[in-house]
């Protein structure tokens, strides 16, 4: 599932289409993707309207036009946003598109499981979903505090999972959530109730910094993370751990229903 890097980077593939009117929309109208809003709401609702901003959060995108429009957009496991030529025909899991002056906005899903939703707000505001959601790893209300007082409430879930929770670590994914343990070098499975007030501030410190990097350079370009990050290393069979000095094999296994990755010499467990 694309987390807050990538998010952010699929984010800035419509972006070329700021600006622009939508001359029309196409849609796959049975796609479960429009299980929030239907396709023939966002058909009316958006056609003329003028494309004016997009934002992520986490793992959610909104995107804005004219007259208080709202957009709200999830890719799920598989979404993707790119843009097409203007005379674009949807391929089969292109299920929504919007066609501009120059060029298609497209939303494609294999899976089908991200969704749309249309908000349209009388005083031009965002959603109040939108505003209503967390601070995320990059923002100011993200603080030391706020992130020990979450993680005090569960003192017996697995860090690994609390990590996941979006209600407290917005845009964390598998794969920050592995990098997060490995980087700290404690077991992702440790119950969170078991550590002390420096250690759940080690933790903010560091989903702070990988999710600042990842955007930097997964969210700007979709370039490739330091080698000596546990993200290169944590699908390959027979995966060494990357850190100087280690070279152990890396472990593999499930954890609450997800696959989790550790080196038993760095972090134990």
């Amino acid at each position: 599932m694309p987390e807050l890097a990538e998010v952010d980077y699929f984010r800035k593939q419509w972006n070329p289409g700021l600006g622009t009117s939508i001359r029309r929309v196409q849609t796959h109208p049975a796609a479960r993707i429009f299980r929030d809003s239907p396709a023939v709401a966002i058909e009316r609702g958006l056609a003329g309207r003028c494309f004016l901003g997009s934002a992520a959060h986490g793992k959610q995108m909104l995107f804005e036009f004219s007259g208080g429009a709202w957009l709200g957009l999830h890719l799920g496991m598989s979404g993707e946003l790119r843009t097409a030529p203007c005379d674009h025909v949807p391929a089969k899991h292109d299920h929504l598109v919007f066609v501009l002056d120059s060029l298609s906005l497209v939303f494609s899903d294999y899976r089908m499981f991200g969704r749309v939703s249309l908000d349209i707000t009388e005083d031009g505001l965002a959603p109040s979903w939108w505003r209503e959601l967390p601070p995320q790893p990059a923002d100011a209300g993200f603080t030391k505090t706020r992130v020990r007082d979450f993680m005090r409430r569960f003192p017996k879930t697995p860090l690994k999972t609390l990590l996941l929770d979006q209600r407290g670590f917005p845009g964390i994914g598998n794969w920050m959530a592995d990098e997060i343990c490995w980087q700290l070098r404690i077991p992702p499975q440790t119950p969170s109730g078991t550590l002390d007030d420096l250690s759940l501030e080690a933790v903010w410190k560091m989903t702070r910094r990988v999710s600042r990097e990842a955007l930097r350079v997964i969210g700007t370009d979709w370039g490739e993370l330091p080698d000596s990050w546990l993200m290169n290393h944590r699908w390959r069979d027979g995966g060494i751990c990357p850190r100087r000095g280690c070279k152990s094999e890396l472990v593999r296994d499930d954890l609450r229903g997800r696959t989790t990755c550790w080196c038993p010499s760095c972090q134990g467990g």
